[in-house]
């Protein structure tokens, strides 16, 4: 199918955050009228691409004048359905979850809507955020705006959608093994990952055995993800980790490793690998010290992370009266969740093991980069597939056989804590983009900026309209 977008010559036109902040700023535009640009565009396209679990247009109406003073000031997004929004439906993507609506918001969107950003509404995820792409049986699947019969990954699936056709420049992510990355790279955005501890924790964080969830944003542009970052430190600065401060440009040289594939066993799509060697050709040809390096990882990582993930949604399925909501129906979720619930119960013995062996994966991690500044790798197994290739009615062994081709690279960012940006590097055989990975030591992602700067300058990316 062909693709899809709601650029057009209105209150928005093709800004980035950046830009809509200085045409507010001078008056060419009100807020009033970009939220109401914004609304017109999310009912033009997401009829097709069905990226908005709740829209909130009304309350977004209501709320679009009041922060003129504010960084963001009016600048409309969408917040992910795994984060509660004070006034709006928080289900997480599930049936199981009853269709209250959340009495407060969550830190982080309590910080957006103090930097002025203004609310249209909830973005679509996979259920609990769970898998790699995004088609929750609650909602049905969300479609890529570049080709609707393809997933925009997962799990901010929804998030990318919308920022991808151009509805809102920004919008809220966050990023559990990936979730980020994955459709940053599926829908031709920029996703940083930031390091643990830059942003507020999601909610329940503390209850995990390793602290793999971080918050973020998708943006089309890598001004408007440093933007974001510089004015979110600013409104809180993250204790214990190197401030950003603003990155507006490419950096000094620095060593780049790179790698093709997890292991010798697993291959990486010829897609995906060309655009990684095209990247370390242009970074070598920009001066930089690039060389192929070993992948640094120990084989029992990926099922060590699958044990984790396991527990995770034995949690939500068994526990999930106590730690989500009192009426949760953990009989609802779906197939898959049930599934991976299911198998932890044969995995728990050995559990606390892989726990420990992720804890210890975290410190030897870090050694990597004494001997490099930054590590390139592509950022999926395959290009994005097609809507049902990992859907709700895949046999759950083949599910995991396919989320493992697709997603082999992202998650030990996740378990060490460390920061990695996804970035457009091409397309795929069939016109779909395709990212590569940069990831850093803890706390340095002003140097994944500056790189992300210095690639969008020199191999600018395609946007959709």
């Amino acid at each position: 199918m062909p693709g899809i977008h709601a650029f057009d010559d209105d209150a928005l036109g093709a800004s980035d955050t950046v830009s809509l902040r200085n045409r507010i700023e001078r008056r060419e535009v009100s807020t009033a009228e970009v939220v109401d640009a914004a609304i017109a565009r999310a009912e033009r396209v997401n009829p097709t691409l069905n990226a908005i679990a709740s829209p909130c247009f009304e309350s977004a109406r209501r709320h679009a004048g009041e922060a003129q003073r504010r960084p963001y000031a009016g600048i409309p997004t969408f917040v992910k359905d795994t984060d509660p929004m004070k006034g709006a439906p928080h289900i997480f993507g599930s049936r199981g979850m009853p269709r209250s609506h959340a009495k407060k918001d969550s830190d982080l969107v309590a910080d957006m809507r103090q930097l002025g950003f203004v609310m249209l509404g909830k973005s679509t995820t996979p259920e609990f955020g769970l898998t790699g792409t995004t088609e929750a049986l609650v909602y049905g699947p969300t479609r890529n705006p570049w080709d609707t019969d393809a997933s925009t990954g997962g799990s901010s699936g929804g998030a990318a959608a919308l920022v991808a056709s151009g509805v809102v420049p920004l919008a809220h992510a966050n990023d559990g093994g990936g979730s980020i990355r994955i459709p940053a790279s599926c829908c031709g955005l920029v996703g940083l990952k930031p390091s643990r501890g830059r942003l507020p924790d999601v909610e329940g964080a503390a209850l995990l055995p390793v602290k793999i969830i971080q918050q973020g944003v998708l943006s089309r542009t890598v001004r408007d993800t440093a933007s974001f970052y510089h004015e979110a430190e600013r409104h809180r600065l993250a204790p214990g980790l190197r401030p950003i401060g603003l990155v507006e440009g490419p950096g000094r040289r620095i060593r780049i490793g790179y790698f093709l594939r997890w292991n010798e066993e697993r291959t990486t799509a010829p897609e995906c690998v060309d655009a990684v060697l095209r990247t370390a050709r242009l970074l070598e040809k920009n001066g930089h010290r690039v060389e192929e390096i070993d992948p640094p990882y120990d084989p029992a990582f990926a099922d060590d992370f699958l044990s984790l993930w396991m527990t995770m949604a034995f949690a939500v399925q068994r526990l999930g009266r106590l730690v989500i909501h009192p009426r949760f129906d953990g009989s609802r979720v779906e197939p898959f969740t049930r599934a991976l619930s299911n198998r932890f119960r044969e995995r728990a013995p050995t559990v606390p093991f892989a726990i420990r062996r992720l804890h210890k994966f975290a410190r030897r991690y870090e050694a990597v980069f004494d001997e490099i500044d930054v590590l390139l790798t592509p950022t999926l197994g395959t290009p994005p597939p097609r809507i049902g290739h990992l859907g709700p009615d895949v046999p759950f062994d083949v599910a995991i056989e396919r989320l493992e081709e697709f997603l082999p690279f992202t998650a030990s960012q996740n378990v060490s804590g460390t920061p990695a940006v996804s970035v457009p590097a091409g397309k795929s055989d069939d016109g779909l983009p395709i990212g590569v990975q940069l990831a850093a030591a803890l706390g340095h992602e002003r140097m994944l900026l500056e790189l992300a700067f210095e690639l969008e300058e020199s191999a600018p990316w395609p946007l959709l309209g």
